[in-house]
C-alpha cells in the first residue's frame, strides 16, 4: 500500500481500454473490478465463478468470503457498479466460464493468476498508457478509496465502511496522498 498512487477518472478509463489479447476480458474485469469495489487483489483473485453469478447472469452484490479476507475476521459483501458488472459479464460469457476461478491461470485453468501475474498484466498496461509514479495492483484500491471519499462527501466513517477497515487510521493513510490540494491550498493563503 505504502506509496501507490491513485489513477485520476482519465486515467481508469485509458487503462481499462488498453487491454488486448486473447486474455483482455479477464484483464479489463480484473482491473475494473478492482477500482469499482475496493477489494485487494488476493481478495479479488480468490472469487469462484458462483461467487459473483447467480443463474448464470452476474449478481448485483457480491462477497469475498472471511477465509480470504486480510486478518480474516469477517468477510465482506459490496455491491456491484454497473461498469464493472458489464466487465464480468463480457468476460464470463466470452470465457464460457460456469464454476471454478474467476480469473484463472493461462497455464493452470484450475487455479487464478497469481498476484504477479496481475501485477504484470497492470503494470504492462499502466506502461502502455505512458503512467507514471508508484503503481501497482494497489493503486486499484487507491483508486477507490479516493474516488469513494469524494462521491461519499468527504466522510471518513462511511469511507472507512466502504474500504472494510477496522481502524478509521488505516482509512486515513489511504487517503493522505493528495498533496496537490494542499499544495494548492497553501499558495491561496
Amino acid at each position: 500500500m505504502k506509496g501507490a498512487r491513485p489513477l485520476s477518472d482519465r486515467e481508469v478509463l485509458d487503462v481499462s481500454q488498453s487491454f488486448s489479447g486473447k486474455y483482455a476480458s479477464r484483464d479489463k474485469a480484473l482491473f475494473l473490478l478492482g477500482t469499482k469495489t475496493g477489494f485487494r487483489v488476493s481478495e479479488l483473485l480468490s472469487l469462484q465463478v458462483q461467487d459473483i453469478s447467480q443463474h448464470g447472469k452476474v449478481a448485483d452484490r457480491m462477497s469475498v468470503r472471511r477465509a480470504h479476507m486480510k486478518g480474516k475476521g469477517e468477510g465482506r459483501t459490496i455491491g456491484l457498479n454497473p461498469e464493472a458488472k458489464s466487465a464480468l459479464h463480457a468476460w464470463i460469457t466470452e470465457a464460457q466460464l460456469t464454476s471454478g476461478p474467476l480469473f484463472p491461470s493461462q497455464k493452470a485453468p484450475s487455479k487464478p493468476i497469481t498476484s504477479v501475474q496481475a501485477w504484470r498484466i497492470l503494470d504492462a498496461a499502466y506502461e502502455a498508457n505512458g503512467l507514471t509514479g508508484q503503481l501497482g495492483t494497489h493503486t486499484m484500491r487507491k483508486t477507490f478509496a479516493g474516488k469513494a471519499y469524494t462521491l461519499l462527501n468527504h466522510d471518513l466513517v462511511n469511507t472507512q465502511r466502504a474500504l472494510g477497515h477496522k481502524n478509521i487510521n488505516s482509512t486515513v493513510s489511504y487517503l493522505s496522498f493528495n498533496d496537490t490540494v494542499i499544495n494548492d491550498a497553501i499558495m491561496r493563503l
